[in-house]
């Protein structure tokens, strides 16, 4: 089910003005600093708050201000942050619960409740008390909670936020499995670069109750139209699949810190992309050549340098590195990259 929202409305002193789209089967994530309007975004698109102009639509739908669909009406999947649970009951009878409340029998709503933390992979957490779960745990039932209602619309504040470092990874890969099977739009909050880089394609940015940039990752690192997008997205991002320590991206081979065989996103820091005016020596094994595109200023006396080739980077120097390198827009360098510098995550 297609998403598109063009919105304002006020909370006291929040004023959030939203447009953004969202085709089925896709993910957005949406990030920006506390208190720009995140998770009064998914409210309001939840059901939750209604818009004082502009309009929301799902599908052919207007959902709201002109007929206002509520929350029921809507079928939104809204896991809460922290995966608000009912305490008292059971998992599998937190799972059950939307199924009953939409007619089911009760066997036939705990049998699909069953079928649906095993998507998961937490059917083993059914006969467990809410209460006494971890947060990875409940993130894990919260989830298929809000799948149990076949939602046309997801919406996820923070799924990650509670989870233990160690138990991360795996959350982490569930979520990518689900919203790789998920046929509507899905919407993900997050304050962590790497959990939105592995969960979607393209990034929702607010700052101030306001969409200031959206777009791929590669294309914010490249461009970003705010300070706070250069420090949050200030990073090379690639994806691409692992084998024996080179992970390849469109051909280009880049070797990294990292043994596993699996999908992974890689983040590169542009003060680690080294730039030389003939071929260096030495250890780095990801040397390769390329040209200038251009140079902005950057904070702290730095200087961002747009590089082309078989990899687009950005590069952070300064001002007397670009002088010493003679750095212009069409000059050639060559660059390396330690493999112990790329910080490397399961996708």
């Amino acid at each position: 089910m297609r998403l598109r929202a063009d919105f304002t409305l006020r909370r006291g002193e929040l004023l959030l003005r939203a447009a953004l789209e969202a085709e089925p089967g896709e993910t957005l994530a949406v990030v920006g600093p506390n208190g720009a309007g995140k998770t009064t975004l998914l409210r309001t698109l939840a059901g939750l708050e209604r818009v004082d102009s502009g309009s929301i639509e799902l599908g052919a739908e207007v959902v709201d201000p002109d007929p206002f669909v509520g929350p029921a009406g809507r079928r939104v999947g809204f896991v809460q942050q922290g995966a608000v649970l009912f305490p008292h009951m059971t998992a599998l009878d937190n799972v059950a619960f939307p199924l009953e409340a939409a007619g089911h029998p009760r066997a036939e709503a705990r049998r699909l409740a069953g079928v649906h933390l095993d998507r998961v992979a937490a059917s083993g957490l059914a006969p467990r008390a809410s209460g006494g779960l971890s947060g990875g745990e409940r993130a894990r039932v919260a989830l298929a909670r809000a799948l149990a209602a076949r939602p046309r619309l997801l919406l996820l504040d923070e799924p990650l936020a509670a989870v233990d470092p160690a138990a991360r990874p795996g959350l982490r890969a569930v979520l990518r499995e689900v919203l790789d099977a998920f046929e509507g739009a899905c919407l993900v909050v997050t304050h962590d670069l790497t959990d939105a880089l592995a969960l979607a394609r393209h990034l929702v940015v607010l700052e101030e109750g306001r969409v200031v940039q959206q777009g791929r990752a590669e294309d914010l690192v490249r461009r970003p139209a705010t300070p706070f997008v250069a420090d949050l997205v200030g990073l090379n991002a690639f994806r691409g699949p692992c084998h024996d320590g080179v992970v390849n991206l469109g051909g280009h081979p880049l070797v990294v810190a990292h043994a596993r065989t699996e999908e992974v996103v890689v983040t590169i820091h542009p003060r680690a992309v080294s730039l030389f005016p003939s071929r260096p020596e030495g250890s780095p094994r990801n040397v390769w050549r390329a040209a200038v595109e251009a140079l902005e200023p950057a904070a702290l006396d730095r200087v961002r340098v747009q590089l082309a080739g078989p990899l687009p980077l950005v590069a952070e120097v300064t001002p007397a590195a670009v002088q010493a390198l003679d750095l212009a827009p069409g000059a050639e360098v060559w660059l390396a990259i330690k493999a112990t510098e790329m910080a490397v995550a399961p996708a």
